[in-house]
């Protein structure tokens, strides 16, 4: 199986071949600007301290500072963080936001230290990459794992050193230049896209069933706000299990379930299956919003929906793609349907450089406008060209960047 990194640059490849992109402005764009790898040293509750791994990719600052989320996880490997730094690159100029891409994480399992101690990882990792980040520099998020409050101790960790400005990090709480609907804005974004290609197939949204295979934020916020929309959603899976009810499912039900028990499993209004059996359940729309390569060669012949949404990022395989494509399956790239985050970062960023807070309304209907427009061009731009979303969305996205490092003066 391809890794990650050689996934995301087999796309970008085949955009700069249909773009004709001059070899050496292709080649500047295939390689990462700066990669950090930095020790994260952490005191410990019972004493001693612990020695972690920390990144920071910056892949691409063409058309604005490098922006991209700082995930903990016990997977994150260096390989992982520069894939997902590519695909920033590509998603905030499909987005068109004035951002680059980047990314970061610690190898941790942040479930197993207490709250004392994932504080002094949080500020510890902020200390050790606060020499290359900035407002105007690059722009960190929450991703796997990370949340406002991790946030929110990065930038008081920034602030102590350099003084106070919102502006270098957004997820942040409301309290100390957070944007309100932050929470809310991947799942949101993914039901806008969703929308659009419902309505370019004709699709009726009560006719329209959903299965999540994933329910945490991204999730479950495209299930409550689908569901609100009228879509039927038929399944939804967490790390324990999933479950399935043809008829549909209240999601927010569901939601206080998983709140209550710690998992989505035993939900009394529907059935409890196994977690791998989401694969297999007739829907009309899959949607991945777990973590990545969960649609692969094993998984892909089980899904009978006509359409995936790639919430998560890279969730569908290189490998398992064709297949589907054989099959009539259209895959939603993960570029254009989980843009909602990175869109309403910017959103959150600009209040902070001015100084204002806007109302969740202005900041809906701005984040409804930049989805909205970038999965038009999307769908645009694959029937003009008679490609898939996938490529559509790279070609767009690549074009954006090069335009950019061109207008630079690199040609």
């Amino acid at each position: 199986m391809s890794s990650a990194f050689e996934a995301v640059q087999s796309y970008y490849e085949r955009a700069a071949e249909r773009l004709n992109l001059e070899l050496s402005l292709r080649e500047a764009l295939a390689t990462p600007t700066r990669e950090v790898r930095v020790q994260v040293r952490v005191p410990m509750d019972g004493g001693g301290f612990k020695v972690f791994r920390g990144y920071r990719v910056q892949y691409n600052n063409a058309r604005g500072p490098y922006k991209g989320g700082l995930r903990f996880h016990p997977n994150v490997s260096l390989d992982e963080i520069r894939c997902f730094a590519a695909l920033m690159t590509w998603k905030t100029a499909l987005m068109n936001i004035p951002f680059g891409g980047g990314k970061g994480g610690v190898q941790v399992e942040p479930k197993l230290l207490s709250e004392a101690e994932l504080e002094r990882l949080s500020r510890a990792f902020m200390r050790s990459i606060a020499d290359v980040i900035g407002q105007n520099v690059d722009v960190p998020a929450p991703d796997v794992n990370t949340n406002p409050q991790i946030m929110g101790w990065m930038a008081d960790e920034y602030a102590r050193r350099y003084g106070p400005h919102p502006a270098v990090i957004t997820g942040k709480p409301v309290s100390v230049g957070g944007s309100l609907g932050r929470e809310s804005a991947t799942g949101r974004g993914a039901l806008i896209c969703l929308d659009q290609v419902a309505k370019s197939r004709g699709w009726k949204r009560q006719d329209t069933t959903l299965a999540i295979e994933g329910y945490g934020n991204a999730g479950s916020w495209l299930a409550v706000l689908a569901y609100e929309m009228g879509y039927r959603i038929v399944a939804v899976s967490d790390s324990k299990g999933a479950i399935h009810n043809p008829d549909g499912m209240h999601p927010e039900k569901v939601l206080a379930h998983k709140q209550e028990t710690g998992s989505v499993i035993d939900y009394a209004a529907a059935t409890t299956i196994e977690g791998a059996d989401i694969f297999g359940v007739d829907c009309r729309v899959f949607v991945p919003a777990a973590l990545d390569m969960s649609v692969n060669e094993d998984t892909a012949p089980r899904i009978k929906a006509q359409v995936i949404l790639e919430e998560a990022n890279y969730p569908v395989t290189v490998e398992a793609e064709p297949g589907l494509a054989e099959r009539g399956v259209t895959v939603v790239p993960d570029i254009l349907a989980s843009g909602g985050g990175v869109a309403v970062s910017y959103l959150e960023w600009v209040q902070d450089l001015q100084r204002e807070a806007w109302p969740e309304e202005r900041v809906n209907k701005r984040l409804g406008e930049i989805m909205e427009a970038a999965t038009a061009q999307v769908l645009a731009r694959a029937e003009s060209e008679g490609v898939t979303l996938r490529e559509a969305a790279y070609l767009i996205g690549v074009e954006r960047v090069a335009e950019a490092e061109i207008a630079r003066g690199y040609r």
